[in-house]
């Protein structure tokens, strides 16, 4: 009884054990091949300059699709009925299908977002509640990072249907900055210190020149309206620039700020 049993572990090791080693040898380093080949791909398109959008979600398909085929083949040379499998595979997939409608609607999304390219990768945009740098575009969300540095994955069903704010997509950006003033200040003289400052900014761009009018005269403050055209990549540099800027030469040239005011009326009896 004994040597029975011993035979038939010696011959499923000499058998059925050496195929599962090799077989298990063979799909680790298949894989790490199939990762080491997937970087090696964008590593060269990075350098010839190639789409990294495109580049890195094929990529990322092929390598699923690729490990994928591996897994098959070695089943099948493990002799296992690979037809039983299909159809198990095709049972998994039909309730699998069900189950995650949402994700193949990101997946239908992510194909969307490749083909119709509102963005891409590096582009900095805003969309779903969140503003970042699109760093990657998966099959089934995009990966955003934050000015704050937080990792946020939109998924891309929702991402390819609802309003996309992209920033980096044109070259120049117009920053827009309102400056109130107290009543009894000088409206014109303050438009000209505007100007000045705007004028004198090696960022801001003076084609189209800066644009700076007064857009609303109350009864305890005046508003002023300044527009000046900038590249994209130096937008919050001018903003913060000019506000802090205007604040100093105010200051300088006599010009208030609003203050808020309360007019008591007592009435005698």
């Amino acid at each position: 009884m004994w040597n029975d049993i011993l035979e038939s572990i010696v011959n499923w090791a000499v058998n059925t054990g050496i195929k599962l080693l090799i077989a298990v040898v063979v799909l680790l380093v298949s894989f790490k091949l199939i990762n080491w080949i997937g970087k090696k791909i964008i590593k060269n398109s990075e350098e010839k300059h190639a789409d990294k959008t495109v580049v890195k979600t094929l990529v990322h398909v092929a390598k699923i699709a690729a490990k994928c085929i591996v897994a098959v083949c070695l089943v099948g040379y493990l002799g296992i009925d690979t037809s039983a499998i299909t159809a198990l595979i095709t049972s998994f997939g039909v309730c699998i299908g069900l189950a995650v409608n949402g994700a193949l609607s990101n997946i239908a999304g992510g194909v969307l977002l490749l083909v119709t390219r509102p963005f891409k990768v590096d582009d900095f945009i805003e969309a779903q509640g969140t503003s970042g740098t699109v760093t990657d575009i998966n099959m089934t969300a995009t990966r955003v990072v934050t000015p704050d540095n937080k990792v946020v994955y939109i998924p891309n069903g929702p991402l390819s249907t609802g309003n996309i704010i992209n920033y980096s997509e044109k070259d120049t950006r117009r920053v827009d900055i309102t400056f109130a003033i107290a009543a009894s200040s000088d409206a014109n003289k303050a438009v000209e210190v505007v100007k000045s400052v705007l004028a004198s900014h090696g960022l801001v761009l003076q084609d189209p020149a800066p644009f700076v009018r007064i857009n609303e005269n109350g009864d305890s403050c005046q508003k002023i309206t300044s527009r000046g055209w900038v590249k994209s990549c130096d937008y919050w540099t001018v903003y913060f620039d000019v506000l802090e800027s205007v604040k100093s030469e105010f200051a300088k040239n006599g010009i208030e700020a609003p203050h808020n005011q309360v007019d008591v009326h007592v009435q005698s009896k």
